[in-house]
């Protein structure tokens, strides 16, 4: 049985992410596997200020919702980031916390990420545009094997999602964790 952290960075809720998210939860929890959602809009979230102290100390100076969520990235086997795109890239929401996770720089190493995101946009090509700050957050760690992406483009409305093939994909990319 793995640890499957999910990191939904969607600031609506019921949003199209939230539900590729609950897709993927559904497909890793039905092969036996241990599964949280993180819904950023819940945290209390600062943003990065840059001192690097992080660096040297592996802690965050600042005082918010973090200090509960990076030890369960350091614990998770498995790290599935979703995101709604605005503009071809993450939701801020999503990058403030992937910036915030800095005192792990270095120190996360042998874990599958998974990378889900949603846009109105149904171009595969632009939407991997988005995929970058995912990729790029990766890169920091070393034994970190990127493992699935899903690209759910043509939404608009919440929820709309649940019809399109980009569910049933989120829920087989979790039972293939």
């Amino acid at each position: 049985m793995k640890k499957v952290l999910i990191i939904s960075g969607s600031p609506r809720k019921h949003g199209n992410s939230d539900v590729l998210s609950e897709q993927f939860k559904f497909g890793a929890e039905a092969a036996g596997h241990q599964v949280e959602i993180i819904f950023v809009r819940d945290l209390k979230l600062n943003y990065c200020i840059g001192c690097l102290s992080c660096l040297k100390t592996g802690k965050c100076v600042l005082k918010d919702s973090m200090n509960e969520i990076l030890p369960k990235l350091m614990e998770a086997d498995v790290i599935c980031f979703s995101s709604p795109v605005y503009y071809y890239s993450v939701s801020g929401q999503m990058k403030a916390f992937l910036d915030r996770c800095n005192p792990l720089y270095d120190r996360m190493k042998d874990k599958d990420f998974y990378y889900m995101v949603t846009a109105h946009d149904d171009s595969r090509d632009n939407l991997e545009l988005s995929m970058k700050p995912f990729h790029g957050f990766a890169l920091c760690f070393d034994g970190i094997n990127e493992k699935g992406r899903v690209y759910g483009g043509g939404v608009d409305e919440p929820g709309e999602i649940k019809d399109k093939p980009a569910s049933q994909e989120a829920y087989e990319m979790g039972r293939r964790v």
